[in-house]
């Protein structure tokens, strides 16, 4: 009998390579054809973000966690008002909180996070996109007219929508990924994609996105909510790279 000995140095190399390639595909950023944004031009509404942070299981699901999602928001929201001098235009953070119409402006919030999904998936990937778009290079999406109706977004002339999702690899599943790698299949451990978007208030239209399915930066650290809000806003309309 002839004793084959393995070598999982070379399949572990190839696995991290294919998974670096596939990290790096999945950041995306699109505009509206012919959508431009002058410093000093607008007033610009900024949504509460929508937040989730949590567990991935060892089968993939997603376990949410409340304090890690309460870090997460201080966090962020810490960092977002130290960036909004900086974005080119007024920006002022918008009060969910009012019973008339807080409940409306949330739903918006979750509204923006599947728009920004189907983007992600249907836009950027252009193997993936809906019939309707077959045949289409613009970058046609949004949330519909209704937003000019809410009474609290008056006066505004954009609205800037922040989504991320974060999903820690437990032990299990960090367990699990090392058994993949050591059988030559890629298994992720972890996931953490964030969306941020500029609407047009009077349309309703998205006319910029920047989405990314891997993010840098540990939501539950100051540290890493600064990175994560750095990769968020990169490229925003109207801001000058030195800021």
């Amino acid at each position: 009998m002839t004793l084959r000995i393995f070598r999982p140095r070379p399949i572990i190399a190839l696995v991290f390579a294919l998974c670096a390639v596939s990290v790096s595909a999945q950041e995306k950023t699109g505009s509206k054809q012919g959508f431009s944004l002058r410093p000093g031009t607008a007033r610009i509404i900024l949504m509460r973000p929508n937040i989730r942070v949590g567990a991935q299981s060892t089968g993939g699901m997603f376990e949410p966690n409340a304090d890690w999602t309460a870090q997460a928001r201080e966090n962020l929201g810490a960092e977002l008002s130290k960036i909004e001098q900086r974005l080119g235009n007024v920006v002022v953070t918008y009060d969910d909180q009012s019973p008339t119409e807080g409940p409306v402006a949330r739903q918006y919030n979750s509204l923006f996070s599947s728009v920004a999904e189907s983007a992600m998936e249907y836009q950027f990937f252009k193997g993936n996109r809906l019939p309707t778009k077959k045949h289409s290079d613009g970058f046609e999406w949004g949330l519909g007219p209704g937003l000019a109706q809410l009474q609290s977004l008056q006066g505004a002339d954009y609205l800037l929508f922040v989504t991320t999702r974060d999903a820690y690899g437990s032990t299990g599943r960090k367990i699990l990924q090392v058994a993949g790698l050591l059988a030559g299949v890629a298994v992720t451990s972890g996931e953490h994609r964030g969306y941020a978007g500029l609407v047009d208030l009077r349309t309703g239209e998205l006319v910029w996105l920047n989405a990314d399915m891997q993010m840098g930066g540990d939501v539950r650290t100051p540290e890493g909510a600064a990175k994560r809000v750095s990769e968020l806003l990169k490229g925003f309309p109207g801001r000058s790279e030195s800021n």
